[in-house]
């Protein structure tokens, strides 16, 4: 899991897509860079499956499980080296570091036993992270998450009507990581582990991409034609934000 919210979603959004390559439509970046992008589309899908499956089975296991315990932690340690790594100070990343090791070496018993619960914070914390990170630009005299990047792709002008509705999409994200944290803390609180982690582990990546799909087919039916924008559009537009944010 990544460091920051819109990594994550960035990871959702492989380049396969923004390439605009697809059957009878060759990529940006010729016949060699259409290939990469599929390959690498491909197998961060298959990672991903992977590693759903995978925590799955350790978030539902009878037994405690070091290696699964590991394995969630994985990505909240690489968040958190990450953050510790930006601090200005090298001491104090350094000291804050040797600190959590030592705070993990001492719980690891406890921890170990406790799979379901270190998935669960992971994704909590991931759902919340992308909620306020959509929902930020809804307040304020900037204009809204996707509003911003619908304007990238339509070369800095929107009608009121794509203005309005870019608006209404980013709010519709930001409400829907925020009931999926919700649906995730109410099944893990109150249903069988096994419940919880296959709503968390197992449908989560699927929502969203049914929520992807809901939201571009929606747009076919608010927007015309000549106002909308293309899936690989979209993703070229949010890579192209990401660059001109990054130090």
């Amino acid at each position: 899991m990544s460091s920051h919210p819109s990594d994550t979603v960035e990871v959702l959004l492989p380049d396969v897509v923004a390439s605009g390559a697809g059957p009878g439509r060759p990529g940006v970046g010729g016949g060699t860079s259409m290939v990469w992008n599929w390959v690498r589309g491909i197998g961060v899908a298959l990672l991903t499956v992977v590693w759903a499956v995978t925590a799955h089975y350790t978030s539902t296991g009878n037994e405690s499980s070091g290696w699964g315990a590991a394995l969630a932690l994985t990505p909240m340690s690489m968040a958190l080296a990450l953050g510790l790594w930006r601090l200005p100070s090298r001491w104090l990343g350094a000291l804050a570091g040797a600190a959590v090791l030592t705070g993990l070496v001492v719980s690891w018993p406890f921890l170990k036993g406790q799979v379901a619960l270190l998935y669960y914070v992971e994704h909590l914390g991931v759902y919340l992270l992308l909620s306020v990170f959509f929902g930020r630009t809804l307040k304020g005299p900037e204009e809204s998450l996707v509003t911003q990047m619908a304007r990238r792709v339509h070369g800095g002008v929107l009608s009121p009507a794509q203005a309005a509705y870019t608006r209404q999409v980013t709010l519709a994200w930001c409400v829907f990581f925020a009931g999926m944290a919700l649906i995730s803390t109410l099944l893990f609180l109150f249903a069988p582990v096994a419940a919880w982690s296959l709503f968390a582990n197992l449908l989560g990546g699927p929502l969203i991409a049914l929520m992807f799909v809901g939201e571009y087919l929606w747009r076919r039916r608010a927007l015309p034609e000549e106002k909308r924008a293309t899936m690989a559009d979209a993703v070229r537009a949010w890579k192209a934000q990401r660059s001109d944010k990054a130090p």
